[in-house]
């Protein structure tokens, strides 16, 4: 997922969704991505001790083409997937066709059509929330979650090797140590969680690096990976809305 931090340089930049080249031009690519990663579904586990969806309202931030939509609609009362892109908003919609409770917004983080207080859980995978930059989001977040509602952030894990390896080459200014300070000071919660990519052929897994890094980077891990599987590290992220006086209306922690 290197190419989904393009650009990154300490700070996001405001305005237009930033690209992610990877999902953006390559969906089916991405959508094999997708159904190889955390095959035990340990980040799943995480989010199911940290921020549980049972029979809440859930917002999925930067949902793509909605692939973990259905995931979350199996046991959340509602769900909502926000998604700034247009073609992955079309194409998220057609995934969730037959649910009826969930629903797809062309929205990015910084603005979304919701109320205030209108969430459980907001949860957010490789998208947008990169650490510094992202405060408006982070505010966001907090408007549309109610007191004591979770926000989930799962990113990927710089220091893990050797996945985190290939994304600091392509990223040599990303600072992991940074990023984590930052969330730190921010009031997350941090858990580490090693997963495993499993694929189902060796051209997915080769066509899969090719999306997420540059060609120098990918023929490198492509070269250290000799089987179907890829060890990969995520961070879950997670912090729990204030509750009492300082949880009113627009109420976002700085």
């Amino acid at each position: 997922m290197a190419r989904l931090y393009a650009g990154f340089g300490g700070r996001l930049k405001p305005g237009p969704a930033i690209p992610s080249p990877n999902i953006w031009n390559w969906p089916e690519v991405y959508e094999r991505e997708n159904a190889a990663q955390d095959v035990d579904d340990a980040v799943w586990a995480v989010l199911r001790e940290l921020a549980d969806w049972a029979g809440a309202d859930v917002l999925d931030v930067g949902c793509g083409d909605g692939f973990h939509l259905p995931r979350f609609a199996a046991d959340a009362a509602s769900v909502v997937g926000a998604e700034p892109h247009p073609p992955l908003v079309a194409r998220a919609r057609a995934r969730v066709a037959g649910l009826d409770r969930v629903r797809v917004v062309e929205a990015g983080a910084a603005n979304l059509p919701l109320s205030d207080r209108s969430v459980d859980v907001v949860h957010a995978r490789t998208a947008y929330f990169f650490g510094p930059g992202c405060e408006d989001g982070l505010a966001e977040a907090d408007r549309v979650l109610r007191p004591g509602g979770m926000l989930a952030i799962v990113d990927l894990d710089f220091t893990a090797a050797p996945y985190g390896d290939w994304l600091r080459a392509d990223l040599p200014r990303y600072d992991p140590a940074k990023v984590e300070r930052w969330f730190d000071e921010r009031g997350f919660v941090m858990r580490r969680v090693p997963t495993t990519w499993r694929f189902d052929d060796r051209a997915t897994l080769e066509a899969v690096l090719r999306i997420e890094f540059s060609r120098e980077v990918a023929a490198r891990a492509t070269a250290a990976t000799p089987g179907l599987t890829i060890p990969v590290g995520y961070r879950v992220h997670v912090r729990r809305a204030p509750t009492g006086l300082l949880a009113g209306p627009g109420h976002a922690r700085r």
